[in-house]
């Protein structure tokens, strides 16, 4: 008997048959797109296939995936992202979150599933705000936004999301925009072949609450003077006419000429590269950089759990929940 060949699936195939309820314009739904297109193209299995979000716009994007998903709570979508690969770890786990959910009330979940290196994928839209609250500033919004609940401007210092995951030791940290989807195509395709947590920041228009924030850095006519893709064993170079370059001098980033910029490694043991490279967004007069900032090596976490694991029952058998539940110190209450 021989197997009979399975069509390949088309875009077609990943999308739900529920409605896409985003905001005309948004940027989530460049990025659904994108993610639907990817998961065709790169042969995935949507009954191996499970997306977790937590809370906000973009956590609706399991109900638009014909997969499996999670809609979980606020800012604990790592933690169930964690039970469900180490559980199975065959499965393509993809979690989806956006600046809020993430870095506020997620902050502790984010940088553990980092450090950790869970075999995942991290997806983070970041518009700068809460957009399904209704415009409050959120944990990466620029000192000064004058929003609902900061009337008189935010005086908080924002997070730096791609230098919060190289401090957590992320082993994959990469940053696109949902206007250049050939951009966006390449690091979602990067991001899941690495082994280990992927972590992705989108930057997303809110044409709502925080319409055009990324105007001046994302559209097509100013894109490419005012960001930088980087490559890893390419120059980092820039501009209409790729005459700019960045290089570094000690610990800082300095433009020069194309001819004078240092080759991007993003795979150097050292954070110190990706820390500065990420920090430049603080500086106007640089360019925004895109691309993949780090991709390193390192041990795999559900692969070291299921080690333990299965090394615990070579040696001690399987044994039995209740058995492991009255084991060692128990006491009785009258």
């Amino acid at each position: 008997m021989t197997d009979i060949a399975q069509p390949a699936l088309t875009k077609k195939d990943f999308a739900s048959d529920q409605e896409v309820r985003w905001c005309p314009g948004c940027g989530d739904y460049a990025i659904l797109n994108a993610l639907q297109k990817h998961m065709a193209e790169s042969g995935a299995d949507p009954a191996k296939t499970v997306f977790v979000s937590g809370i906000g716009c973009s956590s609706r994007f399991p109900y638009y995936m014909n997969t499996y998903g999670f809609h979980t709570i606020h800012g604990r979508a790592p933690a169930v992202a964690t039970g469900v690969k180490v559980a199975n770890p065959d499965l393509d786990v993809w979690i989806v979150t956006g600046d809020g959910d993430s870095l506020s009330i997620g902050g502790n979940h984010l940088a553990h599933i980092l450090r950790r290196n869970l075999d995942v994928n991290i997806l983070m839209f970041n518009n700068e705000i809460y957009g399904l609250t209704k415009g409050q500033y959120s944990p990466t919004s620029p000192v000064g936004t004058k929003k609902k609940s900061t009337p008189m401007g935010s005086i908080d210092r924002p997070f730096e999301p791609a230098q919060f995951a190289v401090g957590s030791q992320a082993t994959f940290v990469a940053r696109t925009i949902d206007q250049d989807m050939k951009h966006m195509s390449k690091i979602l395709k990067a991001a899941a072949a690495h082994r280990g947590t992927s972590f992705i920041e989108i930057l997303q228009n809110c044409v709502i609450f925080n319409k055009d924030f990324y105007a001046t850095t994302v559209e097509k006519k100013v894109r490419p003077d005012r960001t930088v893709d980087l490559v890893a064993g390419e120059p980092m170079i820039y501009g209409a006419d790729r005459d700019k370059g960045l290089r570094f001098n000690g610990f800082t980033v300095e433009r020069c000429s194309a001819e004078e910029a240092d080759v991007w490694r993003p795979d150097t043991p050292s954070h110190a590269p990706t820390v500065l490279i990420a920090g430049m967004r603080d500086d106007p007069e640089m360019p925004v950089p895109v691309g993949v900032l780090r991709a390193v090596e390192a041990p795999v976490y559900e692969v070291g759990v299921n080690a333990q694991v299965e090394d615990a029952i070579a040696t001690k058998g399987a044994g039995e929940l209740k058995d492991l539940v009255y084991d060692g110190e128990i006491w009785t209450v009258d």
